[in-house]
């Protein structure tokens, strides 16, 4: 029996058999502004020729998976000829759902998983359990950790003690990777550019160039500085599809600090953007979104808990999700986390290898363990009992 491992997030899709390696593909499908009529479905993004303008069509919105009509073009896609090749009657299915799903949702998926796709047994699980999995795996020792995922729609932070979520701590916080995206095409419209058309290209900028201040104000300061002295200003040369294929930054040397570039290549300058768009995790209400941030809010969470359990989780905060890339994110949250604290616990801030494909290796983990077949629900239950016994066994 093959396991094929599906952590199904709302910007992509992390998807391997639980014996061979995972692919990071984008869980939507696009339309391109010159090819309005042909939609591309996952991965075909890359065959875009030019992706100025990219119209996304995502299954998920505000977290949730709402659009099945695309998700079934995306599994087909992932699941058929050109990617997978499933076969159905021999395979079963580890799928991430977020949490607190609506059981309408649920029951929708469980409807296609088995009935449409007839996969043989499947397991739905919150993809922090599998991350929890992962974390206990690689620290024997430890009974308790704190998985804070910071994604696209939202950030998570999640407490585990031997593999089962505390239910009365886990916090929301409302801010993810799409929010901050949006937030910094509205800046650079607003002062030098008109980008909100182009998501694409703005994600990418902020992968490029964003990091997590330490010190929010002596930045700022630093970003107000004219000439060589300011250390914060970058020049992003923005892509045109034709010779340029992605954008970069210029190097240090080659920037031009007064007058305009020579060359004809159209740059955006940024300065205190870089810094202030994460800041929106770690203060919401700078641009009033009336929440924690996260540093506050593992805080919060953690107190919700037994006082006696509280150390070991302070000493095990484990960061996962695409935000927690940007530099100096674990930095922050560990000296943040460590003011909120009492001194005579321990703080200590986990930042694996890869955050994004974290919670799939989980799941790969737990379809080698011995007990796997006790955790899932298979189709012969499933036609026997339909969607109760789903209920019962996924501890949602």
């Amino acid at each position: 029996m093959a396991t094929l491992v599906l952590d199904n997030g709302a910007y992509n899709a992390k998807i391997g058999y639980s014996h061979a390696n995972v692919s990071v593909i984008p869980n939507c499908q696009f339309r391109s502004k010159t090819a309005r009529l042909k939609t591309f479905t996952a991965n075909q993004l890359d065959e875009i020729k030019d992706p100025s303008g990219l119209f996304y069509i995502l299954p998920f919105q505000k977290g949730y998976l709402v659009n099945w009509d695309v998700q079934r073009q995306v599994w087909d896609y992932l699941f058929g000829k050109e990617m997978y090749q499933v076969d159905f009657v021999d395979t079963n299915i580890i799928i991430t759902e977020p949490y607190f799903n609506f059981s309408s949702i649920q029951e929708s998926m469980n409807e296609i998983l088995f009935e449409e796709y007839q996969f043989q047994a499947v397991l739905r699980v919150n993809a922090g359990a599998l991350s929890a999995h992962r974390y206990f795996r690689d620290n024997p020792s430890e009974l308790c950790c704190i998985i804070v995922d910071s994604g696209y729609s939202f950030t998570h932070i999640v407490p585990y003690c031997r593999s089962k979520k505390k239910k009365e701590a886990i916090i929301r916080i409302n801010v993810g990777g799409k929010l901050l995206t949006n937030h910094l095409k509205e800046i650079i419209s607003y002062r030098q550019l008109h980008v909100m058309d182009e998501t694409h290209v703005i994600n990418q900028v902020k992968e490029d160039v964003c990091y997590v201040s330490q010190d929010f104000y002596k930045d700022m300061d630093i970003a107000k500085l004219k000439g060589e002295e300011n250390t914060v200003m970058v020049d992003y040369v923005l892509p045109d599809f034709s010779t340029i294929k992605k954008g970069f930054c210029k190097p240090r040397e080659e920037m031009v600090l007064s007058g305009k570039y020579k060359t004809g290549e159209q740059t955006l300058r940024l300065t205190n953007e870089r810094f202030a768009v994460p800041e929106i995790l770690f203060h919401p209400s700078d641009i009033g979104i009336q929440e924690m941030g996260i540093p506050e809010a593992i805080v919060y969470s953690i107190q919700n808990l037994p006082e006696e359990m509280q150390p070991h989780f302070f000493k095990n905060i484990v960061l996962t999700g695409g935000n927690t890339l940007f530099p100096g994110f674990r930095d922050r949250v560990y000296s943040e986390v460590r003011c909120l604290t009492p001194t005579d616990y321990d703080v200590s801030v986990v930042l694996p290898e890869n955050p994004i494909t974290y919670s799939w290796e989980g799941g790969k983990l737990i379809s080698e363990n011995d007990d796997f077949e006790d955790m899932v629900v298979t189709r012969e239950d499933y036609e026997e009992h339909g969607h109760n016994i789903c209920e019962e066994k996924f501890d949602i």
